[in-house]
């Protein structure tokens, strides 16, 4: 990831890849997509940036509509699977790239960012203080992939149907609250988090969203925006 004040370079994190098979179930990839988030310094996400491996021209190119079909398009998602940096670089090197570049090189690929809505949080008027986050992902949890992201989240479960369960945590010297929800019939999930902030450093609450979005996006599901409502 990026982090950025509104616009300027902050911080980098790790990015994210994915591999476009030819229909849904193939396991052949016929591309790689590589991305970025790029957040502000309050953990929100501002963009993505991107780039695609097309192995048919032998190059990279720009991504941004890419990025955004697999988010939009279930069909498409279908043949999207979003796999770890050594998973990446065997399949780079099958589709003719060689060795993947390190992650600072494939940033210098990045030719096109695909902006994100932004807007400041709301404020409720609670006077709780809390930071309210939503992580929003597309695509559907299998049952397997259900159970996982119970476990790495380490969820309890909760009366609510849409909430799958909820966890809290002390760490760093703040409070964390977050639950795994389902947005609609399963097409779309998210984890809300609660953040009340105490005086430790902040860096504590975007490890904790960059974990959750992780460990989300690897049960298969693709992540869309990190919000704050409050």
């Amino acid at each position: 990831m990026i982090l950025i004040r509104c616009s300027a370079a902050y911080n980098h994190g790790p990015v994210d890849y994915y591999l476009i098979s030819p229909t849904a179930g193939d396991p052949s990839p016929a591309a790689l997509l590589v991305e970025e988030f790029v957040l502000c310094d309050d953990y929100t996400a501002a963009g993505i940036d991107g780039a695609e491996w097309q192995p048919e021209i032998g190059a990279w190119s720009a991504s941004a509509e890419l990025s955004r079909a697999i988010r939009a398009d279930s069909a498409l998602r279908g043949r999207v699977t979003p796999v770890s940096r050594q998973e990446a670089a065997a399949a780079f090197a099958r589709l003719g790239g060689g060795g993947l570049p390190e992650e600072a090189g494939l940033r210098t690929l990045f030719q096109e960012r695909r902006h994100l809505p932004t807007t400041a949080p709301l404020n409720l008027g609670s006077g709780s203080g809390a930071r309210r986050y939503r992580i929003l992902f597309a695509g559907e949890l299998g049952e397997d992939g259900l159970a996982n992201a119970r476990t790495a989240l380490r969820l309890e479960p909760t009366d609510h149907p849409r909430v799958v369960g909820k966890a809290s945590v002390s760490a760093g010297g703040h409070g964390f609250t977050w639950e795994l929800r389902r947005i609609g019939a399963g097409i779309a999930w998210c984890v809300d988090v609660t953040a009340r902030l105490g005086s430790g450093p902040v860096t504590a609450l975007g490890a904790l969203l960059h974990h959750h979005r992780q460990v989300v996006r690897e049960q298969g599901l693709i992540p869309v925006t990190v919000e704050r409502f409050a």
